[in-house]
């Protein structure tokens, strides 16, 4: 990895999406948290036809803590993993009441004692509510990363090591959004758009093509 090379390919992808944020629909922490979860191997266009009517009875956690599983797995049924997924809403919306309050924990030690969350999973609450410094490496910043000259690894968690060692806190804030939304629209699995791309040039991709 060139350090060198970081800052300008943050300042890049700031230019390129200058108003990045999460795509997730969400209208507080508590849903927000939700819909996280909920987006696990879902798109966020799914996650948000189906929260767009689900968050409209599920607002805060004692609002689930008492209900029946069922009843959120007809919410959710049309997502990947619905099943798990209404388990572990009841089982962290239970959490929060007993432990928390009714508030999300702000750390990360603390974030990943609840369901199904892990440090990705931290990470990108943190990111959002927090503007904290942290990248989320999902499969569209492990690949994207990997397919230019920055990290050469083998899965998320290898590339999760690199960037927290080479890169700033400072690049972390520029790119935790950027990022992702690169991956998204531009940098794709399938037809990536290398034609268009400022970082063709410099991309092991793009030349291997």
């Amino acid at each position: 990895m060139n350090k060198k090379d970081i800052p300008l390919f943050a300042q890049k992808l700031n230019e390129m999406f200058p108003d990045a944020k999460t795509e997730l629909y969400y209208t507080n922490e508590f849903q927000l948290l939700i819909a996280i979860l909920m987006s696990a191997q879902t798109t966020d266009k799914q996650v948000n036809i189906v929260n767009r009517n689900f968050f409209r009875f599920l607002k805060e956690p004692n609002d689930w803590a008492n209900m029946e599983v069922d009843y959120i797995k007809d919410f959710i049924n049309s997502i990947s993993f619905y099943n798990n997924k209404a388990e572990n809403i009841k089982k962290t919306s239970i959490l929060l009441n007993e432990k928390f309050n009714n508030k999300i924990p702000k750390t990360i030690d603390e974030l990943i004692t609840l369901p199904w969350v892990g440090i990705k999973t931290a990470k990108v609450f943190l990111a959002v509510v927090e503007d904290a410094p942290y990248i989320w490496v999902d499969t569209h910043v492990h690949r994207v990363l990997n397919r230019l000259w920055l990290v050469k690894t083998k899965n998320p968690l290898e590339t999760d090591k690199k960037i927290s060692s080479g890169f700033t806190k400072n690049n972390h804030a520029m790119l935790h959004n950027t990022l992702v939304l690169f991956g998204r629209y531009n940098c794709s699995a399938r037809n990536p758009k290398c034609n268009t791309c400022p970082f063709s040039e410099k991309c092991n991709y793009y030349k291997k093509k």
